[in-house]
């Protein structure tokens, strides 16, 4: 039987390279396509940068790359991912999305999309990070209103979103599981003088410096005890076998939006 073809969207970044490094760890996949920005240096090289080479070159033309795909995965950027969903909804194949930043606009692209693909939207792709969301949601759940809940997440000096798509996700199982709406209750960043902390609140606290690969932590505090549940990634290669594993698991799925913790319940 013949390995499942797959193509990288955004394969000359951090990302797109450990996903081509991951693949010859070994695989259940053969990479059969390579995407990088038309204004790539890299257009016509090989995708990989280094290793034995696969043979697929690197191209702007998302359409020629997803000839024969059965799945795509994206790590490109933001502003790139509504063409690259729907390239992969009129050739029929699904797409693991690994970009961060999405706004309200590409988020309505990719549900137009996913009435003719599977997409599955995952700005973190580790799977102990699936794990942490379930793990934050019972907590909430479990401790009610009665403790406060803030968010920190730290990366590497170069990534741009802030908060991290991560800690958004997170504050949205917060939020849901106190039957809130996190755009009503997130606290972005204090500074000076300010009125005490509304208790139901979710605060979100940044850092951006050096090589970070990634760290989250929720804080859970209440009278007398405080509950923090921490992921802390030091390598980034994890996001590059857990999007294997999603895209694994994307092959055969009808249409619709899918996330990492669908791919944890089977």
């Amino acid at each position: 039987m013949a390995e499942p073809a797959l193509v990288v969207f955004g394969i000359t970044g951090r990302m797109g390279q450990c996903v081509a490094r991951a693949l010859r760890e070994g695989s259940p996949f053969r990479l059969s396509g390579a995407v990088a920005s038309a204004t790539s240096s890299r257009l016509g090289q090989p995708a990989a940068m280094e290793g034995e080479s696969s043979g697929v070159i690197i191209t702007a033309d998302s359409a020629a790359a997803l000839e024969n795909a059965s799945v795509a995965v994206d790590f490109s950027s933001s502003d790139a991912v509504a063409a690259h969903a729907s390239a992969c909804a009129k050739a029929g194949v699904p797409i693991l999305i690994g970009a961060t930043g999405i706004d309200a606009s590409t988020m309505a692209e990719l549900k137009s999309a996913a009435q003719e693909t599977a997409v599955l939207i995952a700005p973190n792709t580790s799977v102990g990070v699936a794990v942490l969301h379930q793990l934050v949601a019972a907590a909430a759940s479990g401790l009610g209103p009665a403790f406060e809940v803030e968010i920190s997440e730290a990366h590497h000096r170069m990534k741009r979103d802030a908060p991290s798509g991560t800690a958004l996700s997170l504050g949205e199982r917060v939020a849901a599981a106190r039957g809130q709406r996190l755009s009503d209750v997130a606290v972005h960043g204090r500074h000076g003088v300010s009125p005490p902390r509304n208790p139901s609140s979710i605060g979100f606290a940044v850092l951006r410096a050096g090589d970070i690969v990634g760290e989250h932590t929720v804080t859970f505090a209440g009278a007398g005890e405080r509950l923090e549940i921490t992921h802390r990634a030091s390598d980034r290669m994890i996001f590059a076998r857990g999007a294997l594993r999603a895209a694994a698991w994307l092959l055969g799925r009808p249409p619709g939006l899918y996330c990492m913790q669908d791919v944890l319940k089977v």
